[in-house]
């Protein structure tokens, strides 16, 4: 018997929880990949050597990007595997590591401790690396703690070519249907996976918002990352479950968890062709109310997704990405280059642009050094504040968006708004930046794009009366709204679980700021967690929702459940749940109108 192929007769079955990275259930023998071991030397030069080793190091950093261009050249000759990508958009994945090998703090901060420590450049960039990671670690930020896995993987290329490695190890040769297991899985690698042979992905560390999960996502590879030291136990050829909805592996899987599992793979399978079915319909209730179903985009490369789930457009497209790993604020220019180019992708459907929501758990050394630490408090200068205080930083970013106006339908969410001033203020300044533009004889269309609020803070929403009369439209971030209603930090593992999206004081903020809207003949959508998952679909639309924006591979599932509703029956539940005081009594009536359905 093979090694890959392990007799699976009187072992025990054992699940291994992780993280829930891509959907999916793939069943396949284990096949491991031995993590790649760089012993980095540290050692201390003379100081006239100091320049010699920072040309050492500018050299490995050419050739890292010679790399990376070479990596990005075979991913996209592999395109045609990913149907929900093409070889522009794998381009994006690899520019964020060309970024990185720019002008990073990685690379900046490796420069100048080989000057100020006088050690080796190997060891430099060893010392940038984990001080980034552990500072992106403590952020409750699922985009930048996944940016994690993208500067491990510079830094492990820059410490490869500085030792005169050829490169870290690439996977290859791998067996039919197994179930790749690892201790990290590189994107690198992933985006080059054939999804012909490969079945599913697990791995020890990684997050559901990283690039290796994107990827997986996007080859529609089941994965469960993050699951810690028990997959160390895993030997390759063992048979395992992945269950990439769930979060679990599966070792050793019994024979009644065989048959339920092959049963969900042959459902899933059957499921996902129904579902791309529905791509092309609209999402009309039985009695006829249509609801807009758009898509969040945190980057660039994923509108091709939202075109194929059937999206109606972006409800919410967040702008950090144009100011992470960087040292300067992007220019006006380099904004609107990436805004035109997402514009132009929507091919006519409207996008909502989200102004910089960089500040609290979002912040940066640059931040920190300009406004102290309220730039790093979550109840500090973060969103339109922090906007208001840098009013030159937002006057550039709206010149930008109205450089995209001119290519497509757009509105402008303003994040984190407590005042009617709030509002105001960005008035005047959006007015200025069309102002600038017309003086420089760029076409604008008039009128100015809507300006809107988005209701996250327990004091917008009950200010919303006064909020719609200054709004053009609202958009409900329940994940924040939740938060700041509980006074509940998810990453704090003693109180995350009373996180409730279903707490009384949250719904009924919702409802108040919902009903707000409607008196003021506003347009009003919700774009946190709750308008992706099906289970809530009903209650939204019974509390006056007609538009909801979620992750793109969400839309299908919430459409098939709009399409399995009617109006008066929602608006009834909804009133029902509304009445209620108890929690779990709510979730009780939600899952059983889910259900019924």
């Amino acid at each position: 018997m093979s090694d890959f192929v392990r007799e699976d007769r009187d072992r025990n079955e054992r699940v291994i929880h992780g993280l829930a990275a891509a959907s999916g259930v793939g069943l396949g023998r284990a096949y491991l990949r031995e993590p790649d071991r760089l012993h980095v030397p540290r050692y201390r030069i003379a100081a006239q050597h100091v320049e010699d080793e920072q040309r050492r190091l500018a050299a490995a950093i050419a050739r890292a990007r010679r790399r990376v261009a070479r990596i990005r050249a075979r991913a996209a000759s592999r395109a045609k595997l990913i149907p929900e990508m093409g070889a522009e958009e794998l381009g994006y994945l690899f520019d964020a590591y060309v970024h990185i090998l720019k002008d990073s703090r990685l690379v900046r901060g490796a420069m100048a401790r080989i000057g100020t420590e006088r050690i080796n450049a190997e060891d430099a960039v060893r010392i940038e690396v984990g001080l980034i990671t552990d500072a992106f670690k403590r952020m409750d930020d699922a985009y930048l703690s996944a940016r994690i896995e993208d500067i491990r993987e510079i830094g492990n290329r820059l410490i490869a070519f500085l030792l005169k490695k050829e490169d870290v190890k690439p996977i290859t040769a791998l067996p039919k249907g197994c179930v790749l297991v690892a201790e990290e899985l590189r994107p690198a690698d992933t985006a080059q996976l054939d999804p012909d042979i490969v079945v599913g992905l697990a791995a020890q560390i990684g997050s559901p918002q990283g690039h290796t999960a994107i990827m997986a996502r996007a080859l529609g590879l089941p994965a469960v990352l993050g699951a810690g030291s028990a997959l160390a136990e895993i030997e390759t050829g063992d048979l395992i479950a992945i269950d990439g909805d769930r979060g679990e592996i599966i070792v050793h899987p019994s024979q009644d968890s065989l048959r339920a599992i092959r049963r969900r793979i042959d459902q899933l399978r059957a499921e996902r062709k129904q579902l791309r079915r529905l791509a092309k319909r609209p999402a009309v209730t039985l009695d006829g109310i249509e609801i807009s179903l758009r898509a969040n985009v945190e980057l660039p490369f994923e509108m091709d997704s939202v075109a194929n789930a059937g999206a109606e457009g972006v409800g919410l497209l967040r702008t950090e990405f144009l100011f992470l790993n960087r040292a300067t604020v992007p220019t006006e220019d380099e904004q609107a280059a990436a805004l035109i180019d997402v514009v132009e992708r929507a091919r006519g459907r409207q996008v909502t642009i989200r102004t910089l929501d960089l500040g609290g758990d979002k912040s940066s050394s640059d931040l920190i050094t300009r406004f102290g630490e309220s730039a790093a408090s979550a109840l500090g200068l973060r969103g339109i504040r922090l906007s208001i205080a840098c009013p030159e930083m937002l006057e550039i970013q709206f010149r930008a968006i109205l450089r995209a106006f001119a290519h497509g339908p757009v509105q402008i969410l303003l994040p984190m708004v407590t005042s009617v001033q709030d509002i105001r203020t960005a008035r005047d300044l959006l007015a200025r930046a069309a102002r600038t533009l017309h003086r420089r004889n760029e076409h604008i269309p008039h009128p100015l794009p809507p300006l809107g609020t988005m209701i996250e803070v327990p004091g917008a929403a009950l200010s919303a009366d006064a909020l719609a009369q200054v709004s053009d439209f609202f958009a409900i971030g329940s994940n924040d709204l939740t938060m700041y209603t509980l006074a509940i930090d998810r990453s704090d593992e003693h109180v995350a679980h009373l996180y409730n999206p279903l707490h009384p004081a949250v719904l009924r903020l919702i409802q108040f700021a919902s009903a707000a809207a409607v008196r003021a003949r506003i347009p009003i959508s919700i774009c946190g967690e709750v308008a992706g998952d099906p289970r809530f679909t009903a209650l939204l639309v019974g509390l006056g929702f007609r538009e909801l924006s979620m992750t793109a591979s969400s839309i299908p599932a919430v459409k098939r459940r709009i399409l399995g509703i009617d109006r008066s029956s929602a608006v009834r539940r909804a009133n029902l749940i509304m009445s209620e005081t108890d929690p779990s009594r709510i979730e009780a009536l939600l899952d059983d109108v889910h259900e019924a359905a």
